[in-house]
């Protein structure tokens, strides 16, 4: 039985990641789980500079998932190259480095410094807001998602996935945009804006107002704007969104995903991504498939 699969000439023993965020640089989770059972491990963002993040409170649960406004906290590049890559280089498994930035120079600056370092590939997080656009995401605008693809492929040594906002109209024209301007993948989708108002205090239950929301109750408008991706561009596409189980991975693999990322589900079950794992190898078994790449793209029209 055959669960590799090849994203821009980098193949992983399983489609199997962690998402950004979720899973730090992956120190933490090693305790329990055993990282060489992974397709790849995608570190949490950094940035150029160490971020402080948001104020507290930056967290807030909600029906069928989360609310996160951590701002993107991080120790900045120096710190993540020093102590980071050392560690999870012990480890046999993809190391995939998600990047963010401010203005396209902050990503630039970090794709270059990571160039040379002993990493897979660089997940280009282009949900920041542009500072130098007004605070509209690069993500929310096809033609500043282009221009940072194709300023941060200029210069990157590994192939590069650019992880797209949900928080558009049309999803497939942010993917062909990434596409045109160079993008070796996609991977989809970041966290939608949401808000949680606490009634009894009459306050917002996050410093920031808004935040991100993830989890299970995300997860079909997560399957369907990945299928629309698939559709819409020739690259590979990695889904994510709510993944909780094997099945639900499946999901997105046959919607058109050729690895997925689990993100939310670490914070109530560190061991959820390893069993995400093994509930595709279950599946493959009791359907006699031998070959992860039958089922990707595989939903019958």
């Amino acid at each position: 039985m055959d669960l590799s699969v090849e994203i821009a000439g980098v193949t992983l023993k399983n489609p199997v990641m962690t998402a950004s965020g979720t899973f730090g640089s992956g120190e933490e989770y090693s305790e329990f789980v055993d990282l060489n059972k992974l397709g790849a491990v995608v570190t949490k963002g950094v940035a150029n500079v160490p971020w402080p993040g948001n104020p507290t409170p930056r967290i807030a649960e909600t029906y069928g998932g989360m609310l996160n406004a951590i701002g993107l906290q991080n120790p900045g590049i120096d710190v993540f190259v020093r102590r980071d890559i050392p560690f999870l280089k012990k480890f046999d498994t993809r190391i995939i480095v998600n990047v963010c930035g401010k203005t396209v120079e902050d990503y630039v600056e970090v794709v270059e410094r990571l160039s040379e370092e002993p990493v897979d590939m660089l997940e280009i997080n282009i949900s920041c807001p542009n500072v130098k656009e007004g605070g509209i995401a690069f993500g929310q605008d096809p033609r500043a998602a282009e221009a940072v693809t194709r300023a941060v492929k200029e210069k990157a040594g590994q192939p590069v996935i650019m992880k797209l906002s949900p928080n558009v109209t049309d999803i497939g024209e942010m993917a062909r945009a990434a596409e045109a301007g160079g993008a070796d993948a996609v991977s989809l989708i970041n966290t939608l804006t949401g808000m949680k108002i606490d009634v009894h205090r009459r306050r917002f239950a996050l410093a920031n107002k808004t935040g991100g929301m993830s989890g299970p109750a995300v997860k079909p408008v997560a399957v369907r704007m990945v299928y629309q991706a698939a559709q819409a561009v020739k690259i590979p596409v990695i889904g994510m969104g709510g993944i909780q189980n094997g099945e639900d991975a499946l999901e997105f693999i046959l919607a058109g995903a050729t690895a997925v990322s689990v993100g939310t589900a670490n914070f109530h079950d560190p061991y959820a991504s390893l069993k995400v794992a093994d509930g595709i190898r279950a599946y493959m078994e009791q359907y006699g498939i031998k070959d992860i790449k039958e089922l990707i793209g595989a939903v019958d029209q």
